[in-house]
């Protein structure tokens, strides 16, 4: 099962793709992890990647790609993965759907987290108030300017996928304003509520 979980930053993808990696089996990519690993460890990915990441911008397609490429071959992905921050624009989305159609397979479900993008502005301002309240310094991801920054980008240049999505038929939507068990719930009616997805490493592997 190949999921890609679609939706502003800030929409709670993060946590939804957690729950959908523990009860259908399947791995959790995240982009965002990949790349701040990148950056801890001071690789030159992560360099070029923390210059762009921290004046709110998308990381070049190639660089995403690549990793990308080279993650979902890995045996956690034998039953499949959800993909949590990729693709992020419609170009990302061509390249994945190549990578797969070279090994006979496809993107299963895209689901669409849909939330009131002034509601997204107030939760990070909050967690911004809150790290100050604690004496903790504020995540660049969580500073109210830049997630405005990140907002535009994404309806610039990630929204547009929705149509590619939709013309293959793919787009699932859930309410992600409801609370976090809700929208798990609302996701699973979806997924199936249980299935797992069926080992595709060794073909990809072997092809």
């Amino acid at each position: 099962m190949i999921v890609v979980l679609f939706g502003p930053p800030a929409a709670g993808k993060g946590t939804q793709a957690k729950r959908i990696h523990e009860k259908y089996e399947i791995a959790h990519l995240s982009t965002g992890d990949m790349l701040r690993a990148a950056i801890a460890q001071g690789t030159e990915v992560g360099k070029k990647a923390k210059a762009i990441m921290d004046k709110g911008l998308l990381v070049p397609d190639e660089i995403v790609v690549g990793i990308i490429a080279e993650r979902i071959v890995a045996p956690d992905c034998a039953k499949g993965f959800v993909l949590d921050g990729f693709p992020r624009t419609v170009n990302q989305a061509k390249a994945l759907d190549e990578m797969l159609k070279g090994k006979a397979l496809a993107v299963d479900h895209v689901i669409v987290m849909e939330v009131n993008e002034a509601e997204l502005i107030k939760r990070v301002e909050n967690r911004a108030e809150e790290a100050r309240r604690k004496g903790e310094p504020v995540r660049a991801d969580d500073d109210p300017e830049t997630f405005k920054k990140r907002l535009a980008v994404y309806k610039a240049e990630t929204a547009p996928i929705l149509p590619y999505y939709e013309a293959q038929g793919k787009i699932r939507r859930v309410d992600g304003m409801k609370s976090i068990d809700e929208v798990t719930a609302q996701i699973d009616a979806v997924l199936g509520g249980g299935k797992q997805g069926k080992s595709w490493l060794g073909k990809w592997l072997t092809s």
